[in-house]
């Protein structure tokens, strides 16, 4: 859930799980973006359903598990990947950006963290990520508004992870602490972007790598929670 361009963390990990072998379930806003992703993925022999949806939208969350349980087959991997970011200082923060934080990052997981679980509470088995954000542990003006929706998150998936871990869960939040190399960052902060330079930046290859091996953990070791950032960030 949440894949935009192809340049981008959702598309990524949709490539490498598509390459491991899974029928692969895309879902964003954006037809066209979906589009452009699942063709360049069966371009490479992958198996992959694209599906309009948007998080917030219970009803559209219902329609994509609908789809996925129509595979008969066991969900074990599922990848909340909605990142949605507006710079705001609060005293310009109006109720409908707030909302509009809060249902795009903490909401939209909600709903799609519950249809989740109940397709792998069957088997005792699956492995949920979140996509976090360093406004997951600290806020900082002018993105007040998002840090707590991130918080929020967070909040949710530790008591997913204290709540479904015994039933054989994994429940993993990932916090990227950095600027990803993707086509948002460059499109949406061009001169931030451009000034990091390569070694500055994730690449997105590395993070959907360790997103996979996260997956592969044994049980009796599992991550719950873990920062990425460039070897060059400063923390």
């Amino acid at each position: 859930m949440g894949v935009g361009p192809e340049r981008g963390l959702g598309a990524t990990l949709a490539k490498l799980l598509a390459v491991k072998g899974f029928h692969v379930f895309i879902a964003g806003r954006t037809e066209k973006k979906l589009h452009v992703v699942a063709e360049s993925i069966r371009k490479n022999g992958g198996n992959i359903t694209a599906v309009v949806a948007d998080a917030i939208h219970e009803n559209d969350v219902r329609h994509l598990f609908e789809k996925i349980r129509s595979q008969d087959a066991a969900l074990q991997i599922a990848v909340y990947n909605v990142d949605s970011n507006i710079p705001s200082p609060i005293l310009e923060t109006d109720t409908d950006t707030f909302t509009r934080l809060w249902q795009q990052n903490c909401l939209g997981a909600f709903l799609f963290a519950q249809a989740s679980i109940e397709c792998m509470k069957v088997n005792q088995q699956g492995t949920i990520f979140f996509t976090g954000a360093t406004a997951s542990l600290r806020a900082r003006p002018p993105f007040t508004a998002f840090a707590s929706a991130k918080a929020a998150l967070r909040a949710l998936a530790q008591g997913l992870a204290r709540e479904f871990s015994p039933a054989g869960i994994h429940v993993v939040h990932t916090i990227i602490d950095g600027v990803i190399d993707g086509d948002r960052a460059a499109q949406q902060f061009p001169e931030y972007y451009k000034a990091k330079g390569k070694d500055g930046l994730l690449q997105l290859q590395a993070i959907a790598e360790t997103y996979w091996a996260i997956h592969c953990q044994h049980r009796s070791a599992w991550t719950h929670e873990l920062d990425l950032r460039p070897y060059k960030e400063p923390f």
